[in-house]
């Protein structure tokens, strides 16, 4: 498929490819010529539990015929409901700031962690990223995404994954936060080793600042846990998630935990649509959705992926856990993503020579094996 001249009506902020999709179901989706796709992209790690599951979708159309929207000024029961589900698998305790995606998740994770210390200094990672507004993008670590809009707040400065000297040489009396992806998703799909989070954690309680996890993309039982913290029994001061929650409907959240400060206070944050009841009750029944068995699907499926891809001609790398995996190729992964889209397969990129595999967690083996049989064909 070629990229797609500019839609008039759209400003170019995506190169889309030339493919208009019209319905989806599974791990299916369906363009305007009927064509049919294997969609291994998941709408980037967000169709957690497949195109139009039935379990959603039935909970917002109910939701649909008793209540849209209210202020934030009052509560409604499938908001409620939502923020004590996450607080239940968060352990207890904790407490949530509903928005409408990532991005704006971290920025209310930045703002609560500057009130809550009074320290101007956030600490991230190199390679990472955490979305595309002023404050997310401050302390997103990839320059060439940062360059066009500096001078950017708030001050940010970056250690390297997996090095914990460079961290300790970072975090000192100014710092407000450690702000750390578990799994790096734009960045190339680079885990964090367990080592090094548990030193995050040893640094942010000696300089008495707080440790976040960037939680949007490996979150929601996409690395095989339902947070991918708990993998390293490295608990947060805050995670914020976004993505899977709604399985493809618009909402984000910071969730801190119970033993962490305060911060804010009313009028010190909001968001107008922010626990929009609709989503909330989508949300809450995909949280419901998953469980034990499809967290032990994700793994298995993760592992079959893994040695399929590890196999394949042109891969050198395989890097992540559960169904958020990235496959280092020893070329361009454009043309290969080109070349799959036009076979009927839709995988993404993460980085110049990364296939991104990002697939709904509920997909099957045999969907995992056809898929990874056109990726051989794309790369023989």
């Amino acid at each position: 498929m070629s990229v797609a001249a500019t839609v008039p009506a759209l400003l170019p902020t995506y190169a889309r490819t030339d493919v208009t999709f019209v319905s989806g179901e599974g791990c299916w989706l369906t363009d305007t010529g009927g064509k049919r796709y294997l969609d291994l992209l998941g709408g980037i790690a967000v169709v957690s539990l497949g195109h139009c599951h039935p379990a959603p979708l039935a909970a917002a159309h109910a939701q649909l015929d008793d209540l849209w929207h209210t202020s934030n000024l009052y509560g409604t029961e499938p908001m409620i409901r939502f923020a004590t589900l996450l607080s239940e698998r968060f352990g207890g305790g904790a407490r949530a700031f509903f928005c409408n995606s990532g991005a704006e998740a971290v920025e209310a994770a930045l703002k609560w962690a500057r009130k809550a210390t009074g320290r101007p200094e956030l600490v991230a990672l190199e390679n990472s990223f955490h979305g595309r507004t002023h404050g997310a993008l401050a302390v997103t670590g990839q320059p060439a995404k940062r360059a066009p809009f500096e001078p950017l707040k708030p001050l940010a400065r970056f250690a390297t994954l997996n090095d914990v000297a460079s961290l300790e040489a970072l975090v000192g009396p100014q710092t407000a936060a450690i702000l750390i992806e578990p799994v790096q998703g734009e960045g190339g799909i680079h885990p964090a080793d367990a080592a090094f989070l548990a030193a995050a954690r040893a640094l942010a309680d000696e300089h008495e600042a707080l440790l976040v996890f960037d939680e949007v993309q490996c979150g929601l039982g996409r690395t095989g846990t339902f947070f991918a913290w708990e993998q390293s029994a490295v608990r947060p001061d805050a995670v914020v998630l976004a993505k899977g929650l709604a399985n493809g409907l618009p909402i984000g959240v910071l969730l801190v935990s119970d033993g962490a400060p305060d911060g804010f206070v009313a009028g010190d944050h909001g968001s107008t649509f922010g626990g929009n009841p609709v989503v909330c009750a989508a949300a809450c029944a995909v949280v419901e959705a998953i469980d034990s068995d499809l967290l032990a699907r994700v793994t298995a499926g993760g592992a079959r992926l893994t040695a399929g891809l590890a196999a394949l001609p042109g891969v050198e790398e395989v890097r992540g856990r559960g169904l958020m995996l990235g496959a280092e190729l020893d070329r361009p992964a454009g043309p290969v993503v080109a070349a799959a889209l036009e076979a009927g397969l839709l995988v993404g990129t993460a980085g110049d020579r990364v296939l991104r595999l990002v697939p709904p967690l509920t997909v099957s083996a045999e969907e995992l094996d056809y898929g990874l049989s056109i990726l051989h064909e794309a790369l023989a």
